[in-house]
Formats: C-alpha cells, sequence, structure tokens
C-alpha cells in the first residue's frame, strides 16, 4: 500500500462569533484556503482529485454540500468533486483520514481535505432546533433513549462529568485557561502561527467594502488573568464549567494537501509529514468527551510507539477539563501539550478545528526540530479521532 504525505497545511485566523471574519460566507471562506494550498504547493489544479471538507453545522449557507460548493467559489475547475464529513468536531480531521485512506489505497493521488464552520452566520445546534421549532422529531430516538435511560446527551454536561470523574476542580480548569491565552498570545508574538496562517482581507457584512486583513487570531486575550478568568459565571450552578475555561465560538477554515508517492514525484517537492497512524473508536456517548483518552493508548499500540516518543500533542480544548483528564489518565508531559495554546484562547471553528490542529501541529513540529506528534479530538456522540504523523526533513 502506498504512504500518504502532507506537502502543504495551513488556515485562516480564528475570527470571534460576529466578529472581523463573519462576512464571509463558509463557502468562500473555505475556496480561500484551497487557493492558498493550490499556489502554496504548485499544484497543477486540475489534478486536484476531490476535496473532502468537515463541517458539522450543515444547514443554511452551510447546506447543500458547502465542499462543492466551496470548489465552485475557488480557481478549482468544476471538474474537481467535493464532498463534506460530520464526526462532530472531529469532521476536518476526519476529512483528512478519509484523504490519506483514497491517496494511499491508489485511487487517487492528490486530494485536498479540510473543514469550515462559520459559526456567526451558521449558529451551533441550528441544525437539530430548525426541524424541532418545526415539529419534527430530535435526533435522539426511542431506541437510543430506551439504551441510555435518563440520559442528557450534552458536551456541557459531558464536560462536567468528566472534570468529576477525573476531580478536576474548578481552579484547575481556569489555571489551564489562563495557560492557553499566555501561550497563544506568546506564540503570536513570537511569529510561531505566522507560516500556518492565511491573512485574510476582513469582509463586512453590509458590503460595504473590505477593510485591513485579520493575520492573527481574534480571541486571544492577551491580558487574560487569573482574577478575570476566575470571576466568569458558571454555566451551570454547582458546576465547574465557565465561558472562560471552554473554547471560543469561531469562524474559520484550514485545510491539507495530501498526495502519494506519484503524486509527490508530480509536485517535485519535499513533504511536511508522512501520516503514520490513524485511529478512531466509540465510547460512552453520555460522558463523550472522554473518548480520546482510549483513542490514544489504541493509536500508540497501533503505532508502535510509546508516549515518550511523541514530541508534541495537540489535544483540542473543545473544555479545560478534555486536555486535563488526558493528561492525568496518559501521564503525558505537559510541556509537549498544546504549546502554543488551543481553542480556549484560538478558538474552536467545529468543522475546522481538526486540520488547523494538524497546520498547528505540523509547523510546531517543524519550529522545534521534532519527528513525532499526535492529534486527537473529543467528538459528540462519544467519538475520538487521533493522527500521528513523522514530520520529515
Amino acid at each position: 500500500m502506498a504512504e500518504a504525505f502532507i506537502v502543504a497545511a495551513l488556515r485562516t485566523p480564528c475570527g470571534r462569533r460576529n466578529g472581523r471574519l463573519s462576512g464571509w460566507h463558509p463557502a468562500d471562506l473555505a475556496a480561500q484556503v484551497i487557493d492558498a494550498l493550490v499556489a502554496r504547493s504548485g499544484v497543477d489544479p486540475a489534478a486536484v482529485d476531490d476535496v473532502i471538507l468537515g463541517c458539522v453545522g450543515q444547514v443554511g449557507e452551510q447546506a447543500a454540500n458547502v465542499a462543492r460548493n466551496a470548489v465552485l467559489a475557488s480557481s478549482l475547475p468544476e471538474s474537481v468533486p467535493g464532498t463534506t464529513v460530520d464526526r462532530q468536531c472531529g469532521s476536518s480531521q476526519q476529512a483528512l483520514h478519509f484523504a490519506a485512506q483514497a491517496v494511499m489505497s491508489g485511487t487517487m493521488d492528490c486530494v485536498i481535505a479540510g473543514g469550515v464552520e462559520s459559526m456567526s452566520r451558521v449558529p451551533m445546534g441550528l441544525p437539530m432546533e430548525l426541524p424541532r421549532q418545526a415539529g419534527y422529531g430530535h435526533y435522539v430516538g426511542p431506541a437510543i433513549a430506551a439504551r441510555y435511560p435518563g440520559a442528557e446527551f450534552s458536551q456541557f454536561t459531558g464536560a462536567e462529568m468528566l472534570a468529576t470523574k477525573y476531580g478536576l476542580a474548578k481552579p484547575a480548569l481556569d489555571a489551564w485557561a489562563l495557560q492557553s491565552h499566555q501561550r497563544a498570545a506568546a506564540a503570536t508574538r513570537d511569529g510561531a502561527f505566522a507560516a500556518e496562517i492565511l491573512p485574510l482581507a476582513v469582509r463586512r457584512a453590509d458590503g460595504s467594502g473590505e477593510a485591513e486583513p485579520l493575520a492573527a487570531d481574534e480571541g486571544i486575550r492577551a491580558d487574560a488573568s487569573a482574577e478575570s478568568i476566575s470571576g466568569v459565571r458558571l454555566l451551570r450552578e454547582g458546576g465547574s464549567i465557565t465561558a472562560a475555561n471552554a473554547s471560543q465560538i469561531a469562524d474559520g477554515a484550514s485545510g491539507v494537501l495530501v498526495v502519494n508517492e506519484r503524486g509527490l514525484k508530480a509536485l517535485g517537492l519535499p513533504p511536511l509529514a508522512r501520516i503514520h497512524t490513524m485511529t478512531v473508536i466509540g465510547h460512552d456517548p453520555v460522558i463523550m468527551l472522554e473518548a480520546p483518552i482510549p483513542a490514544t493508548a489504541v493509536a500508540l499500540q497501533k503505532a508502535g510507539l510509546a508516549l515518550d516518543d511523541i514530541d508534541c500533542f495537540e489535544v483540542n480544548e473543545a473544555f479545560a477539563s478534555v486536555p486535563l483528564a488526558w493528561l492525568q489518565a496518559t501521564g503525558a508531559d505537559p510541556a509537549r501539550l498544546n504549546v502554543h495554546g488551543g481553542a480556549i484562547a484560538l478558538g474552536h471553528p467545529l468543522g475546522a478545528s481538526g486540520t488547523r490542529l494538524m497546520a498547528t501541529l505540523l509547523h510546531t513540529l517543524r519550529r522545534r526540530g521534532g519527528r513525532w506528534g499526535l492529534q486527537t479530538m473529543c467528538e459528540g456522540g462519544g467519538l475520538a479521532n487521533v493522527t500521528i504523523v513523522e514530520r520529515l526533513s
């Protein structure tokens, strides 16, 4: 079987909800990433075999196969197909897995994988709420309700359950959140994100023109303090989760160009990394967010690697309880985890976060001279993807 390589990886800045990227239609936002991947790699646009994009809110402007619409909004010829994936928060990480599997099989040589989410224009939960408002049913049907009697299928509930199970009190969650902002602010000052971020012109929602490009993540709070974070009200009485120790709602897109050996030869480019191991597992859908812990163990066993072999980890900060529980359960070195901050500071544009993390992971490995990187995400329904990559010099 052929191997899969990543030759280009980038992302837009993460824009705050109703912020400076909210004027972009999501198909146009994703098209900007597609065009930049083509430009940076020098690939013949007609040689792209498929575009696979993750997106969670597939309704409204993100409906009707947003991946295909992004292709039509880009410079790619209309002969290039596109398909959209929903594995909840791991949607674009799964898109990467599908792309890698396609080129490894030899049925395709060059695939763009990525994701997009405009949470300003398509609010979180809208695909579930619209049918209910119209009198149609909920996605939890009678058979699931009978299998999990009395269960509340909520990521907020799962985050609280995870914190309780692992003994994570609010001060620990707040301290992690503060560290996320501090690390992200330092990375921005040091130019650590420069190679992965595609600056974008700011489109005004009223169509009155474009402003100065946005070249940095909009949600980072360089002035965050322990006092300001701890003072944010609880989302649930008696709980530990607040808006400050949870990921930020955001707008953004991201992508990677994946090729096999034939694709590499055609491009004549050195790869950024080789995709070494891909894993996805199902886990308890009620606590929901714990799946990255067993998924990491499965991936490392498949890879024949030990935890200490991994130079950098990216664990999505959906809530601070997720990386903290993962650290406690795995015993990983916290200095290697989310070294430039995470979604608490940068934002979590749901469908785009998987390849956003991968872009950050690859460029971090390159800056630090590391070899092995591991990425994992908790996903709605009690799922988790894990990707292990080997940086190639």
